[in-house]
């Protein structure tokens, strides 16, 4: 397996996708202890129940990223990380590259360029590569990147496109030292200085949503017609056998699945399935995708036709984690939620890290 260091690691969705595509998080970074207690617990349960004899996740520095040093990573071959995105968010504050949070995203370039890696990926919010004023603060990032001899190419992913239940897109950077590839910039070749020389993961389904019939909303309670559209794209898919009550012998069973937060609204029995268009108290359709998850606040969508929230597991099983990874039951919910809610869905990550690979192999 090829080594990488993970930076901003959180609960390790990303670095899960890239370890089932052959890579191996030999360095990792959270600031967060709660977050890396999780980390720790749930990734080495992932990795345990593929193999008893599999190595223990532990966060390697849980101290800031403005701490490390190039010297630190050892022999890594790459580094992934997605730095943290609300001051590039549209739902954020938009403070950008001032914003204490935005000034990590150059940080995490810096390290970039200061270990030299033969490759590296940044993750984050489509406003990074769509607002004006963002945008240009990315091609400030990609010219110090190009000036210290890496070719860079700038993707967004949705998530759906690639069979997770969610409606989520992200943006990705991905990053070759130019000294590594075989291939050069050529008038009839790939031309590393503009995006497309490198090759994404071609979408499973291609414009999702608007490719298919989704359902519209249904009065909750009700019980909706089974539209013609993929399955493995609805929140039902996900979550309908987790429907079990506190008198069922199966309730529980799974882990995290008996942890949501209590209801106390009449709202919970009166917004209609399918009304994801409010600011708050979204509840899904259990034939659409989930909205993205995006947890701050303890906002967590509504449960699709039971009168509460979405559960751990539930929630866990949008942003496609398997039920292996389980979270420690003494941490709350609220820093559970968050950290699910800032993760990448693990079969786009996968996606990626298997393209990311692929192009390794071309260039050996």
């Amino acid at each position: 397996m090829i080594p990488i260091a993970s930076f901003f690691t959180g609960g390790g969705f990303l670095d899960m996708g890239f370890e089932k595509a052959g890579f191996c998080p030999a360095f990792t970074n959270e600031f967060d202890d709660d977050i890396s207690d999780m980390h720790d617990h749930a990734y080495t349960a992932w990795r345990r129940s593929l193999s008893l004899l599999a190595p223990e996740a532990k966060i390697t520095y849980r101290g800031s990223i403005e701490d490390v040093k190039p010297t630190d990573l050892g022999g890594v071959r790459g580094i992934i990380g997605g730095p943290p995105c609300p001051a590039f968010s549209v739902a954020g504050k938009q403070g950008g590259k001032d914003d204490p949070r935005g000034k990590l995203s150059k940080c995490y370039i810096d390290l970039i360029i200061g270990a030299r890696p033969e490759f590296f990926v940044m993750e984050n919010v489509p406003g990074l590569a769509r607002t004006a004023k963002h945008k240009a603060y990315l091609s400030e990032l990609r010219t110090s990147l190009r000036a210290a001899g890496y070719f860079t190419d700038v993707k967004i992913l949705n998530a759906l496109e690639f069979g997770a239940p969610q409606d989520r897109e992200r943006m990705f950077m991905v990053g070759f030292r130019e000294d590594v590839l075989r291939e050069k910039p050529t008038p009839n070749g790939f031309d590393p200085l503009e995006d497309g020389w490198f090759k994404y993961p071609k979408p499973i389904y291609p414009n999702a949503k608007k490719a298919y019939p989704w359902p519209d909303m249904c009065p909750f309670g009700a019980t909706p017609l089974v539209p013609e559209v993929p399955m493995e794209l609805t929140v039902n898919s996900a979550i309908a056998d987790l429907d079990v009550h506190h008198d069922d012998p199966n309730f529980g069973s799974v882990p995290n699945s008996d942890e949501w937060f209590e209801p106390y609204s009449k709202k919970f029995t009166e917004v209609w399935e399918g009304d994801v268009h409010r600011k708050s108290y979204k509840r899904p359709h259990r034939y659409r995708y989930c909205p993205t998850a995006a947890y701050g606040n303890n906002e967590v969508h509504f449960h699709p036709w039971l009168a509460r929230r979405m559960s751990v597991r539930e929630c866990l099983r949008i942003q496609t984690l398997p039920d292996s990874y389980v979270l420690p039951a003494e941490k709350s919910l609220s820093i559970k939620f968050k950290m699910i809610g800032n993760g990448v869905p693990v079969k786009l990550a996968e996606a990626l890290g298997a393209s990311v690979m692929s192009f390794i192999k071309s260039q050996g």
